[in-house]
């Protein structure tokens, strides 16, 4: 073979073989590429199932937290309707004890020979009293009771908000 033939078979091999490897670097281009885009479809859909279940936990936490926050509404409806109802009868004792519609009254120790009391012991006829010496009380002092015990079932009205609420976080 001459030297140029010989050069246009090696520059001919050459070529071929330019040929071949640039083919592979296609086919293989191909190949990777068909898998990274089903890794990019596996991945989205991933993607979709995590943003689907994150979704449904904050719409459940919603709801809860809509379930509880009517729950203390009501709560906080039959405290006040509790705490108005102990009011108005404190109110309606008052106004009886101010204008003498009602007397507070309390028992005395029968067998007290000191208090110098000289209550009798069998009730006046028309009293509703039962047995026992009853001294009357001062409608100041009264007032003052009556003030106490507003004071004491307004507490005790808030305690059982306030144990109703702890209950409804509990649950």
């Amino acid at each position: 073979m001459s030297p140029v033939g010989l050069k246009l078979w090696v520059v001919g091999v050459l070529a071929l073989l330019l040929l071949a490897v640039s083919g592979t670097w296609k086919v293989q281009d191909w190949r990777y590429g068909k898998r990274l885009a089903e890794q990019a479809g596996l991945h989205q859909s991933d993607l979709n199932t995590i943003s689907r279940a994150a979704s449904a936990q904050v719409q459940a936490e919603q709801d809860k937290r809509r379930a509880l926050e009517q729950q203390l509404s009501v709560s906080e409806q039959t405290h006040y309707r509790a705490l108005s109802d102990a009011q108005r009868d404190q109110d309606r004792l008052r106004d009886r004890l101010a204008t003498a519609d009602v007397r507070l009254s309390v028992l005395l120790d029968a067998d007290d020979v000191a208090a110098g009391c000289a209550m009798p012991a069998t009730p006046r006829a028309g009293g509703v009293d039962h047995g026992g010496a009853r001294a009357r009380l001062d409608p100041a002092h009264a007032q003052r009771i009556i003030a106490i015990t507003d004071a004491g079932d307004r507490g005790l009205i808030a305690l059982q908000a306030c144990q109703a609420y702890i209950r409804a976080l509990g649950r």
